[in-house]
């Protein structure tokens, strides 16, 4: 089996009235490359009313992002032409490369009923090659991600990006990052072997699992050595992880804010070609 090295406990972060946990990252771990930030939104319940999620025009450059919506919604809008309502159970890959301007924010439906609301965020690095690759969006509702049931029934694959098996997910991703989730029930396993040379990305949204032998509840980010294959896993009770691997590219990571480069006058450069508009110009 993959030996586990350490689990780490995400971090409360609350972002003005969301309720936040960053698991990624963290006093303990900087990134798992190259998976490189995670936010856990939710889960909470939403009044009639309210102002929604507060993720206005933003830029980004250099890396990607992959968003699960849970409960709730997300109203994308960004400079490359991409716009859409993107329900529960969809999600949203965006890969921003050389840049461009978004913005995340709650439908007008519901900020108007309100409702339960749990929104996770991850972001992958983009290889220096692809930093300044065109961007792309790509929404998928639920009933266009494929799914693999395990364990008669017990468990529920929903593959995203890469494959599972013999299945291939919807979104391939630059550099092939394999992404799922995973619905599981009380008693539910399954076994999934990756190859040593990968990371793995393993975090436990809701619920309890044992993995390889060790309790890992929510709100838990499981990191694992380079040494074996196999990954077990069954439900100590109803849980929810997201589960991915990818190669590593060993190349330098330098983050500022909204930009993720591999040197700081790139980053420098990132800041001046938005201040001058080349980034994209907002115009929601």
């Amino acid at each position: 089996m993959r030996k586990i090295k350490k689990k780490h406990k995400a971090m409360y972060a609350p972002m003005d009235d969301l309720v936040t946990y960053r698991a990624l990252p963290t006093r303990e771990v900087e990134y798992i490359d190259p998976f490189l930030f995670l936010n856990h939104h939710g889960p909470q319940v939403y009044k009639p009313g309210n102002r929604g999620l507060p993720f206005g025009p933003h830029p980004h450059r250099g890396f990607e992002t992959l968003t699960f919506i849970l409960d709730g919604d997300i109203m994308h809008q960004d400079t490359g032409g991409g716009k859409d309502v993107i329900e529960a159970g969809g999600v949203q890959w965006m890969t921003a490369g050389s840049g461009l301007i978004h913005a995340e924010v709650s439908s007008d439906k519901f900020k108007k009923e309100g409702g339960p609301l749990e929104i996770l965020q991850l972001w992958f690095n983009l290889p220096a090659k692809y930093k300044m690759t065109e961007p792309r969006y790509i929404g998928l509702q639920k009933d266009k991600i494929p799914v693999v049931t395990l364990d008669n029934g017990k468990v529920k694959v929903n593959v995203v990006s890469g494959s599972w098996g013999e299945v291939q997910a919807p979104i391939q991703s630059l550099s092939d990052i394999h992404m799922v989730s995973i619905e599981m029930q009380k008693g539910g396993h399954f076994i999934y072997n990756i190859p040593t040379e990968r990371n793995i990305f393993f975090y436990v949204v809701r619920g309890s699992v044992k993995v390889n032998g060790e309790t890992a509840d929510k709100l838990t980010l499981v990191e694992f050595e380079h040494e074996g294959k196999e990954v077990k896993v069954e439900a100590t009770e109803d849980a929810y992880i997201l589960f991915g691997h990818a190669l590593p590219y060993n190349e330098p990571v330098v983050s500022h804010g909204p930009f993720v480069m591999n040197t700081e006058q790139e980053i420098r450069e990132a800041f001046r070609d938005y201040q001058m508009g080349k980034i994209g110009r907002w115009e929601g």
